[in-house]
C-alpha cells in the first residue's frame, strides 16, 4: 500500500497572489462600511443591500488569503491533514451569514413599501460611483493572477459581481433624482439581495458537501473506478472513496485486485496515480493492492462501490 505524499511549497506566484488580496481587501472592506454608513445616513436600502453584496468580496477575499496562509501551517498529530478545512468551515459561516442579510433586505423592503422614507439621491450617487471605482481596482489588482489561482479566480469573480451591484445603485440613484420616485431604491434593493441568494446557497452547498466528504463536483465516481479498474494488471476494485479536503484538495482511497502483479506492485500504483491526476486532477491518492480478494469486497461492506 502507497499514497503520494506531495505537498505543495508556497511559489513566487503565491506570494504575489497573497499581496495582490491584501491590497484588494483593504479598500473593499473599508468601502463596505462606508456604504452600510451611506445607506443609514442618506436613507438608501439599496446602498446597504448592495454593502451585503460587497460583503461576500470581504470575506471571499479573506477566505482565499486564509486558504493561503493556513497552508502554511504543517500537519500535527492531532491533525494529519493540517489546517486547511477551517476555509470551508468559514465558508459555511459566510453563507448563513448572507442569508440572514438576504432576509432583512427583503424584510426591510417589504415595510418601507408602506412607509417610504426620505431619500438623498445626490449622496447615495456619490458612494455608489465611488464604490464603482473600488470594484474596478480590486478587478485590477486581481486580474494578473485569475487564470493561475482558483482561490484568486474565486475572488476575482466576487468583485466582478459586485460591479453590477454599483451599477445598480447608480441607476437607482440617477433615475429618483429625476423621477422622484423612491420606490425604485427598494426594488434595486430586492434585485440585489436576490442576485446575492443563488451565490449563497452555491457557496453552502459546496462548503457542506466537502464537510460531508462528498464526491466533488466535477468528478464522475463510476468513471474513476472504470479508469482504474482499465489499468493493466487490476481485475477489480472496490471500498473506493473519492473526496475533498479543501475546495482545491481532491483525495482518494482505494482497494484494487492485482493478483498477477506481484513484483512490479510499485510501478502499478505509479502509473495508476499519474492517471488519476491527469485524468482527474486527484492529488491524494492511497491503494491497498490485494493478491486476493478480502472480505469487504466479498461481502460488500459499507460503501457505494
Amino acid at each position: 500500500m502507497t499514497h503520494d505524499h506531495s505537498h505543495a511549497h508556497l511559489s513566487p506566484a503565491t506570494l504575489r497572489n497573497e499581496r495582490a488580496l491584501w491590497t484588494a481587501l483593504a479598500p473593499t472592506g473599508a468601502f463596505m462600511l462606508a456604504e452600510i454608513i451611506g445607506g443609514v445616513v442618506f436613507g438608501s436600502l439599496a446602498l446597504i443591500s448592495d454593502a451585503g453584496h460587497m460583503a461576500t468580496d470581504v470575506f471571499g477575499i479573506g477566505l482565499a488569503i486564509a486558504a493561503i496562509r493556513l497552508g502554511r501551517r504543517p500537519p500535527d498529530a492531532r491533525r494529519t491533514f493540517g489546517y486547511e478545512r477551517l476555509e470551508i468551515l468559514a465558508a459555511a459561516a459566510n453563507a448563513l451569514l448572507l442569508i440572514g442579510v438576504a432576509v432583512y433586505i427583503l424584510y426591510e423592503a417589504w415595510r418601507r413599501l408602506s412607509e417610504p422614507p426620505e431619500i438623498q439621491s445626490i449622496g447615495m450617487l456619490v458612494i455608489a460611483v465611488m464604490g464603482l471605482g473600488v470594484n474596478l481596482f480590486s478587478m485590477r489588482v486581481l486580474a494578473g493572477g485569475k487564470d493561475e489561482s482558483l482561490n484568486l479566480k474565486g475572488a476575482y469573480l466576487e468583485v466582478w459581481s459586485d460591479l453590477l451591484g454599483s451599477i445598480g445603485v447608480i441607476v437607482a440613484a440617477v433615475l429618483i433624482r429625476l423621477t422622484g420616485w423612491t420606490v425604485i431604491d427598494t426594488i434595486v434593493a430586492v434585485l440585489i439581495g436576490l442576485w446575492v441568494v443563488p451565490r449563497t446557497a452555491v457557496l453552502l452547498r459546496g462548503a457542506v458537501n466537502i464537510l460531508l466528504e462528498g464526491v466533488p463536483d466535477g468528478i464522475d465516481l463510476v468513471a474513476v473506478r472504470d479508469a482504474i479498474a482499465a489499468e493493466p494488471g487490476i481485475e477489480d476494485v472496490h471500498d473506493l472513496h473519492v473526496w475533498a479536503l479543501t475546495g482545491g484538495r481532491i483525495c482518494l482511497t482505494a482497494h484494487v485486485l492485482a493478483p498477477t502483479r506481484r513484483d512490479d506492485q510499485d510501478a502499478l500504483i505509479a502509473a495508476t496515480r499519474e492517471m488519476l491526476h491527469e485524468r482527474f486532477g486527484i492529488g491524494h491518492v492511497t491503494l491497498q493492492v490485494e493478491r486476493e480478494p478480502c472480505p469487504d469486497a466479498a461481502a460488500g461492506g459499507h460503501r457505494f462501490l
